[in-house]
């Protein structure tokens, strides 16, 4: 890999999306407004293996719950409250074809998009669900089965830097066409099983005829998330004409009006909602979007 694809933006890094980790959850551990009025969202209490919280001993609690760290440290009994588990499967489907390859301020459009799935995941996880990946490029896909904890997500990641490295290295090559994204995602179905939640992010170019009826077919028992993501640096350009080179090798001039494009306004996609991420936004921005839309306790 050359030099200018080893950037922070351009490259994508394991240690950057393992340390997203801290920023999901700190995101998580704000209780965000549920969707309805007047409530909160609060995280499930359960008999599940991940600890949820610590709080004082009192009579009828199971003592096979004893935590002996915070009785050593105060004297009093404390016992372990756990999370309840349930078998939400979580699909992450990453965007890294020719046409996400690209970014005008700071980071690529694929590494956007790998970061918000990354966010995803470590708040699936931690709610106890268990996640996949799908990685589609102008190459050979890249699928990791779903698992559990952050063994689970540690694979995800490892497919997405694969996946991502494989993408620029087939653009360095000069691979630069979109196969659809109706194609790409036909073997979904076969990944995901149902009752699933499957996580697309992209930024829908070059969708196929048949993208509706994909998406379609995917919502028969599965539910259906799309990030789209946008290149906020484009939005914010000012006034005036840019010369622009299209895949094809063409060149055009494209005028600018300069007015601002206020965020979140993205169009559904097959008359899906779509939530917009911002490649120009950092990540803890877009952690907070992630929030909003993927509520703890959220049922898929």
């Amino acid at each position: 890999m050359t030099d200018a694809l080893a950037v922070p933006g351009v490259a994508l890094r394991a240690e950057a999306l393992i340390g997203l980790r801290r920023v999901a959850l700190a995101q998580a551990g704000s209780p965000a407004l549920a969707a309805l009025p007047g409530g909160f969202v609060t995280r499930r209490r359960g008999h599940g293996q991940e600890v949820a919280d610590v709080r004082e001993y009192v009579p009828g609690d199971d003592i096979r719950h004893l935590d002996r760290g915070s009785t050593a440290r105060t004297g009093r009994l404390h016992v372990r409250q756990f999370q309840e588990e349930r078998d939400r499967v979580t699909l992450l489907v990453a965007d890294m074809r020719p046409s996400m390859l690209w970014g005008t301020a700071r980071a690529f459009r694929s590494v956007a998009a790998a970061e918000a799935l990354a966010l995803v995941g470590w708040r699936t996880v931690t709610e106890g669900g268990r996640v996949g990946l799908l990685a589609l490029s102008a190459g050979d896909p890249v699928a990791v089965p779903v698992r559990g904890r952050s063994r689970g997500m540690l694979d995800v990641i490892g497919g997405l830097v694969r996946a991502h490295e494989a993408a620029l290295a087939l653009a360095l090559a000069g691979t630069d066409r979109d196969p659809t994204l109706e194609q790409g995602l036909t073997r979904v179905e076969r990944i995901a099983p149902r009752g699933a939640e499957v996580v697309i992010a992209s930024g829908f170019d070059v969708p196929g005829p048949g993208l509706s009826d994909r998406l379609a077919a995917l919502a028969q028992g599965r539910v259906s998330r799309l990030l789209s993501i946008v290149d906020g640096g484009v939005r914010r350009l000012p006034r005036g004409i840019y010369p622009m080179r299209l895949p094809d090798g063409t060149r055009v001039r494209v005028r600018s009006a300069g007015d601002p494009v206020r965020p979140g306004t993205a169009e559904p996609v097959a008359g899906l909602p779509v939530i917009e991420i911002d490649a120009a936004e950092a990540p803890d921005r877009t952690a907070q979007t992630i929030a909003a839309a993927f509520p703890a306790d959220r049922e898929p």
